[in-house]
């Protein structure tokens, strides 16, 4: 059986911190095999940058997936070619720098890493269910486990994707919406899913985001610049996932939300 922690957005310097903070002993607690977490808000609340990268390294993380803000820090369209443990979304149009796939191994097994962008109320895309299609032929090739994050805001397309991937990979997880869902299940043929995994960071914020300037911007209809909060207790979201090496099928999937006493965040 190989045991996967996947953590849900990393939410600006409190989620790394957060991440910093319990990732070593939630290794330990859940027997993790490998680590992967999605990263697209971890720089100040968008994007990623090569610092950052080599921070959730360091920090224990194998993988990191991305999603919306990809490309929000400069940085990135010239150094993700050089991100060897990131994947973005696999449905950016082809010739789009960056992986669309990684293939790592743990126990022995190689796992294959797929991250979809969805297309309901967010940017126009290609067709995610099409690109996963077409790029599973080559994945299938390399690994029999398999870990789909869908990053999308709409949870009847995350579903829908969860019973189009359904016996066709070991995983569909969502991200994006940093509110973890109930609905944690394996489906009929055999694969792990939520529609959405949740966040790290501070627990009593919108999103992980200051709660006065969203507040601000949903009562007024303002412009208002959003920015990660970082006080308060912090939360930590993730999903361990137990997959079966011989058939790529999940045996179980579990909820982990663990709360820290507030942290002090050192000074920049």
């Amino acid at each position: 059986m190989v045991n996967i922690l996947f953590i849900g957005d990393i939410v600006g310097a409190y989620g790394r911190a957060i991440v910093k903070q319990l990732l070593a002993d939630a290794k330990k607690e859940y027997k993790v095999d490998l680590t992967i977490a999605n990263g697209e808000n971890c720089a100040h609340g968008y994007s990623i940058t090569e610092k950052i990268y080599v921070e959730l390294l360091a920090m224990g993380v194998d993988a990191i997936t991305m999603g919306n803000h990809t490309w929000e820090k400069k940085e990135v369209v010239t150094k993700i070619s050089l991100f060897d443990k990131l994947a973005r979304p696999a449905n950016y149009p082809p010739g789009t720098p960056g992986n669309d796939h990684l293939i790592l191994q743990s126990q022995g097994t190689n796992v294959g890493i797929i991250n979809l962008l969805g297309r309901v109320f967010m940017q126009c895309m290609d067709c995610p269910f099409q690109a996963v299609e077409k790029l599973l032929l080559k994945v299938k090739e390399q690994a029999k486990i398999i870990v789909v994050d869908m990053h999308a805001e709409a949870t009847s397309e995350k579903n829908a994707m969860g019973y189009f991937l359904d016996g066709k990979v070991s995983a569909v997880v969502g991200t994006h919406t940093h509110v973890m869902t109930a609905d944690d299940r394996i489906l009929p043929g055999g694969t792990a899913y939520i529609s959405d995994i949740g966040m790290v960071g501070a627990r009593d914020s919108i999103i992980g985001m200051n709660r006065e300037q969203i507040l601000k911007r949903f009562i007024t209809q303002m412009p208002e610049k959003f920015s990660p909060a970082e006080e308060g207790p912090g939360l930590f979201n993730a999903v361990l996932l137990k997959l079966d090496p011989s058939t790529g099928r999940a045996i179980d999937i579990k909820r982990i939300v663990k709360v820290t006493e507030p942290i002090k965040l050192p000074k920049e």
